[in-house]
């Protein structure tokens, strides 16, 4: 709404305005309570023709004008209405040209209701703001404004608003929002039950409405319940007719908002409609089969691909959500026969029942005629030698002590000792062992004519290897 400026002059004797101007202060300057007009309105009292600016076809009837004078304030300038809400109004002004020669008081707002006659001050007395707010305005209300320059020689001519001032209820437009999950195909299984709550906004409260697939629901199905900030759209048990594009509606006073959910109600896909065994060759068997008529209204996640062995019968799976229609199944047991079969799979699982293939596969023993290699034994002869030689060794006397050496050879040797190069096999004073190749001479109480080399000797029938050492028995010391 655009407002002018405009000077009219007040709705009762001059008289009126200029004791208006001086009513005692009973609101705070700048926001003011509506005033409470007198219950039988004034009549109008007659005017003499006068020029004066036009008014509103609605406006109140004009009194004589002011004369001027230098002591009194012309009108103010730009009257304009600055908002307008469901209780309240502001308007604002500029300061008149001429202020007078005695200096300006304030302004002194006034209301006039539409089909009155009396010009009602707002504020109780001049207030030098140049915008005011009145408060406490009831729904409907419709009146005029003017504002008046107030000195102490009287106030002024006023400036009033072309248009009456409506109150009524501030129009929010309506506008909808849509939870994050319901942005995207909102899924739900056959026999779920589906339940969609959409906040909106608006004010006044809007009118929502509710359409499937642009015709209009289905009460017996669907139900619909909406209230002041939401509506909520409920199916007890869904079936694949459910599924669909839902659109709300909101709507207030020519303005509407609108937001579509995508539903898709699904079920287990049915089983492929055939399934055959193509060929089998060593231990590969080739299949192949055909999608199924019903996919459980969604795409399919793929094949699942089982075998069974005719001797225990139990299901095995070897491929899971495979997408294509024939596979080869490999690593199959020679001289097993085997059954397959195949299950549909979508987002609700894989299908009730599966295709089975009539016929067995059976994975034939291969004729392998065996060509035993002649055996060639190795010969492991070998001449004896020494590992482990002898070595230098001394003894006290009275104390046994032992010779060791390894010897290795095959066949197994014979083992002499000899003391200065002279065999001592007999002799009591000493104990021969020979175990796994070592060698072991055990001499029993040494004294020191047991010193001397002794020789390790083995002999077999390839031939013969020697070890010696030298051993030495220290004689006890003498006093």
């Amino acid at each position: 709404m655009e407002n002018t400026t405009s000077k009219a002059p007040a709705c009762g004797p001059e008289e009126t305005s200029s004791e208006s101007a001086k009513v005692p202060a009973t609101e705070p300057p700048g926001e003011v309570a509506a005033p409470e007009l007198p219950g039988e309105e004034q009549a109008p009292q007659p005017q003499e023709p006068a020029s004066q600016a036009p008014t509103a076809p609605s406006a109140p009837a004009a009194t004589k004008p002011v004369p001027a004078s230098e002591d009194i304030p012309s009108a103010p300038l730009l009257l304009t209405l600055e908002d307008v809400s469901h209780s309240s109004v502001t308007v604002s002004w500029e300061p008149p040209e001429r202020l007078g020669r005695l200096g300006l008081q304030g302004y002194v707002l006034e209301l006039c209701r539409e089909g009155a006659s009396e010009w009602v001050p707002v504020n109780a007395r001049p207030v030098m703001v140049t915008q005011q707010t009145v408060r406490n305005l009831a729904l409907g209300d419709k009146f005029f404004l003017r504002v008046s320059a107030v000195s102490s020689a009287g106030a002024g001519p006023p400036a009033m608003l072309d248009q009456p001032v409506h109150i009524q209820e501030s129009v929010e437009a309506p506008k909808i929002r849509v939870p994050r999950h319901l942005r995207q195909t909102y899924i739900r299984q056959v026999g779920e039950a589906v339940n969609l709550q959409i906040p909106f906004q608006g004010k006044p409260k809007p009118q929502a409405s509710w359409t499937h697939n642009g015709h209009a629901l289905d009460s017996q199905r669907v139900s619909v319940r909406t209230g002041d900030q939401d509506s909520i759209l409920f199916i007890r048990s869904a079936q694949r007719s459910d599924s669909g594009r839902y659109e709300l509606t909101v709507r207030l006073e020519g303005l509407e908002a609108k937001a579509a959910i995508d539903i898709l109600v699904i079920e287990k896909p049915g089983a492929p409609s055939s399934i055959r065994l193509l060929d089998v060759w060593g231990c590969n068997a080739a299949l192949e089969w055909t999608p199924p008529t019903d996919t459980g209204n969604t795409e399919l996640l793929g094949y699942t691909v089982q075998k069974a062995d005719r001797k225990t019968g139990q299901w095995f799976t070897v491929l899971e959500r495979f997408h294509s229609t024939t596979c080869t199944i490999s690593d199959l047991i020679v001289g097993n026969s085997y059954s397959f079969r195949v299950f549909s799979e979508n987002l609700c699982g894989l299908s009730a029942s599966a295709a089975v293939t009539k016929g067995l596969a059976h994975i034939q023993k291969a004729d392998i005629a065996a060509k035993p290699k002649g055996f060639m034994e190795r010969d492991f002869s070998e001449a004896p030698s020494f590992t482990q030689p002898l070595a230098d060794h001394s003894s006290t006397p009275g104390y046994s002590t032992q010779l060791f050496c390894s010897v290795r050879a095959s066949p197994k040797p014979k083992i002499i000792w000899m003391k200065n190069n002279m065999e001592i096999q007999g002799d009591p004073r000493y104990r021969t062992l020979s175990d796994q190749g070592i060698c072991t001479l055990e001499i029993r109480k040494p004294s020191p004519f047991d010193s001397g080399v002794y020789t390790c000797k083995a002999v077999n029938v390839l031939g013969e290897a020697s070890v010696d050492c030298r051993l030495e028995v220290k004689a006890s010391a003498t006093h």
